[in-house]
């Protein structure tokens, strides 16, 4: 998609499943099965689309989805489909991985960081974009690095760790523009250092909001992830994002909605937050 002076592109993992009533928290399955039916293991189908933005002569990769890594029992419990793979998806664009100068990551979640790192010949795990600056908010990476009983699952060292042996991570204190028009955005509540990514070009602007808003249909305020870690923060943190997207015009960027990829917001005749328009990738 041409966004401005920009181009911005989706990034395909594949796609994967997760607990539903993870996925939407205190929401009853009642509620949710409506817009996002479960498999008989009660899992919903998500999409793994990470973010490729070229601007001013650099490649920029927002997440790198779950990667190659993980072994036939992880692929069996999360239904994982890699078809295609984040490589294969920049090679359609005509990139390499020596090609991606910066690589974002919103967190360390194994299902956005499992594509920094790759498993090589000689059996080592190193980057696997060896030329790109892998940024983070440092309190993300101190809190993965240090990872307790209630979020170890989520962070595994293999995704981060060869990273920081080889010194390619740039840590971030708080909102930070890092090309002119492409700024991380501190967006707390599922982390409490998650970032989204905020894209400005010629009066336009797109949000990539991470696991904030995963789906559309996580638009809703009461609909919060059971693995957000500050639920409350998420409530207000998405509730700023929400308003500055209607008053500004933003074009929000799903990185799980398996069937919605970007769109733009309003609110209903009872003040509810509900997708206005989609927008398809031309």
């Amino acid at each position: 998609m041409k966004f401005g002076a920009f181009e911005i592109y989706p990034v395909s993992d594949g796609r994967f499943r997760l607990d539903g009533g993870a996925m939407f928290g205190v929401v009853p399955k009642t509620l949710w099965e409506k817009c996002c039916p479960a498999d008989e293991f009660n899992r919903i189908s998500l999409s793994l689309t990470a973010l490729l933005i070229r601007a001013n002569g650099t490649n920029i990769l927002v997440d790198t989805g779950l990667g190659p890594k993980e072994d036939a029992k992880f692929q069996r419990m999360f239904a994982v489909e890699r078809r295609p793979t984040i490589l294969e998806s920049l090679k359609r664009l005509g990139l390499g991985p020596e090609d991606i100068h910066l690589v974002i990551n919103t967190h360390l979640h194994f299902d956005h960081a499992g594509g920094n790192t790759l498993t090589q010949e000689d059996g080592n795990i190193r980057p696997a974009f060896p030329k790109a600056r892998y940024v983070i908010q440092q309190g993300e990476f101190e809190d993965a690095a240090r990872a307790n009983e209630r979020t170890r699952a989520s962070y595994r060292p293999d995704n981060f760790a060869p990273i920081d042996h080889i010194n390619q991570w740039e840590f971030l204190h708080g909102d930070t523009e890092l090309v002119p028009g492409v700024t991380a955005v501190v967006t707390a509540g599922h982390t409490r250092y998650h970032q989204s990514v905020k894209v400005e070009s010629e009066g336009q602007i797109a949000f990539f909001p991470g696991d904030l808003i995963p789906t559309v249909s996580h638009l809703p305020l009461p609909y919060i992830m059971g693995y957000d870690l500050f639920p409350i923060q998420t409530l207000e943190t998405k509730r700023w994002v929400l308003d500055r997207a209607i008053e500004e015009q933003w074009l929000l960027l799903f990185e799980h909605d398996p069937v919605v990829q970007a769109g733009y917001v309003r609110k209903d005749q009872d003040g509810k937050y509900v997708l206005r328009e989609v927008t398809a990738w031309q």
